[in-house]
């Protein structure tokens, strides 16, 4: 039996949106858009990326309802839902879209529904349950992110840098951020050398976070600056004591 909400996650494969795109869509056919405060539409004016997933669905003698969750990640780091309710109000009739802030509308909404209480004959229940999107580990700042990621990469000196596959990964990033990475200390070698370990984290079109590890020291014969590029602490920070041996 073909459902709605297959037929809605299909279509989204197939065509993926920018975040702003889907925002539009969303509340361009929500009958209640107009409902929603204007500060979460200026918020989500902001968004970098976004996820949409079904909730849950009911079936039941003619009548449906869906409900959706649209997830946006903003610039600050923080992420904004709506929850899209779609029914038909009458067996055979067009569905019809609502669009709510929090679960509590959107529960209040779906008990207003003329789904019949019982019809054990016609009753297609499908839960799904989702695991909450876990928050972001960085308050990213968009920007010419692609261009930083090769500019580390071209300048990285060591030859178990990253390869052109992840090099090719990044250049759909545009939005990252730079920290300074604490804790274990290497060996300290000789005096006056120099270490600085840094995280270079990126946020790529599909949301997904990619990190690169940045290590810069003067571990080298005529003490020199160098810089060196992993894709992980653990090999950034192996590095670091591997220089810190050779030169201790």
């Amino acid at each position: 039996m073909s459902v709605p909400y297959e037929t809605a996650a299909h279509e989204a494969a197939e065509s993926p949106e920018t975040p702003e795109e889907h925002l539009a869509r969303l509340l361009g056919r929500a009958l209640n858009s107009f409902e929603l405060p204007d500060e979460c539409v200026r918020r989500l004016d902001c968004a970098l990326a976004h996820d949409s997933s079904l909730h849950s669905a009911h079936h039941s003698a003619g009548l449906h309802r869906e409900t959706y969750r649209h997830t946006w990640l903003l610039s600050d780091g923080s992420a904004l839902t709506l929850w899209e309710l779609v029914h038909n109000p009458t067996p055979g009739s067009e569905p019809q879209h609502e669009v709510y802030v929090d679960e509590e509308e959107l529960r209040a909404a779906t008990a207003r529904l003329p789904l019949p209480a019982d019809a054990p004959d016609f009753e297609l229940p499908v839960l799904v349950q989702l695991a909450p999107i876990p928050a972001p580990r960085h308050v990213y700042v968009p920007d010419d992110s692609a261009d930083h990621a090769r500019r580390l990469l071209r300048r990285a000196e060591n030859a178990d840098r990253p390869d052109a596959d992840t090099a090719a990964l990044l250049a759909s990033a545009f939005a990252h951020q730079i920290t300074q990475a604490f804790g274990r200390p290497c060996r300290a070698g000789r005096i006056g050398l120099g270490y600085a370990l840094y995280e270079h984290a990126f946020l790529l079109r599909d949301g997904q976070e990619v990190s690169l590890w940045e290590v810069e020291h003067t571990a080298t014969p005529d003490g020199r600056h160098m810089c060196e590029v992993y894709p992980t602490e653990e090999a950034a920070r192996e590095a670091m004591e591997r220089r810190a041996a050779q030169v201790s």
